[in-house]
């Protein structure tokens, strides 16, 4: 056989685009309460507790007791990405890149979304220590929204719950306090849903933890493969996007949906159009424009866990 017979070899190409592993959609936009907003800054009003009085005299004058308002501050922030298509690399190739560049936005968009309910301040950051706004960040209230309002220290479950001074990573005993502390704040399961994100050293840890219970070691069993997403009343998501604080404990919420506000400026909106100014070469664009704040602290808490424990 020739020597130069590699001349008529074949190369073959596939017709299709592989994503390299990401999130893709959204994990936390469905567990939020989200509205639409108009304009840069909104604000949601809110109502507090009355107390009654007991009527002690006959004929006496009728009470006039303030009742207690409040408001929360949303500021909007806008995203955005693109990239081009060359005409001539389009002609070169045997796929049509174009929608798949949106596919890829828009993960980057669902992603983004649930960055900004987390508090995380870039997408490249790993374990970024930083919090704008989200679960633990800074709320903004009163009249103007200049009021900040931290996450209170009391809705936090240290790292070292219930194991005697040394930090481990999630415990059955969290999750028994978080659902007590939730309770104690007057938030009512039957009334709305309870969610709790964890990533995957969680429920690893869950796993090692609840081996003493056997209807607790196969809830968690069930919950590591998927059959169920409910467990001690928490509805769990799955997010490897959690923060962690500046001595590394990973920082979980626990939240009830309406402690949580998403609201939407302008929704993920995708444009794919030729640029003149770029020798017609196709331009694919996606924006989307959000904001978010916790509406109430006591509707939200937190549990920090030790991963290498």
């Amino acid at each position: 056989m020739s020597y130069q017979i590699d001349t008529a070899f074949v190369k073959q190409y596939h017709d299709n685009v592989e994503f390299l592993l990401q999130q893709k959609p959204s994990k936390f936009r469905s567990a939020v309460r989200v509205e639409s907003q108009q304009g840069e800054e909104a604000f949601w009003d809110q109502i507090g507790a009355q107390v009654m009085q007991e009527v002690s005299v006959r004929y006496g004058d009728s009470p006039q007791n303030d009742t207690p308002h409040s408001r929360r501050r949303v500021t909007l922030r806008s995203f955005d990405q693109g990239d081009f298509i060359d005409t001539f690399d389009k002609v070169k190739l045997l796929i049509d890149p174009s929608s798949s560049y949106l596919t890829a936005f828009t993960y980057a968009a669902n992603r983004q979304t649930d960055d900004v309910l987390i508090g995380r301040t870039a997408e490249f950051t790993v374990d970024d220590v930083t919090v704008n706004g989200g679960f633990f960040g800074t709320a903004y209230t009163g009249k103007q929204g200049t009021t900040t309002v931290a996450f209170p220290s009391d809705n936090q479950i240290d790292v070292d719950f219930s194991t005697s001074g040394t930090t481990s990573n999630h415990t059955i005993n969290k999750l028994i306090e978080a659902r007590r502390l939730l309770l104690s704040l007057h938030n009512d399961p039957e009334l709305e849903t309870w969610y709790h994100a964890i990533a995957a050293s969680q429920l690893a840890s869950l796993l090692k933890t609840t081996q003493v219970t056997s209807s607790d070691y196969n809830s968690v069993k069930a919950l590591v493969r998927g059959e169920l997403d409910t467990y001690l009343g928490f509805k769990f998501i799955h997010s490897e996007r959690l923060l962690k604080d500046s001595s590394g404990y990973r920082r979980l919420p626990v939240w009830v949906k309406s402690g949580m506000l998403l609201s939407i400026g302008k929704d993920i909106t995708t444009q794919i159009a030729p640029r003149p100014d770029k020798k017609f070469n196709w331009y694919a664009y996606i924006l989307i424009m959000l904001g978010c704040t916790r509406m109430q602290e006591n509707k939200v808490i937190e549990i920090k866990a030790d991963e290498t424990k």
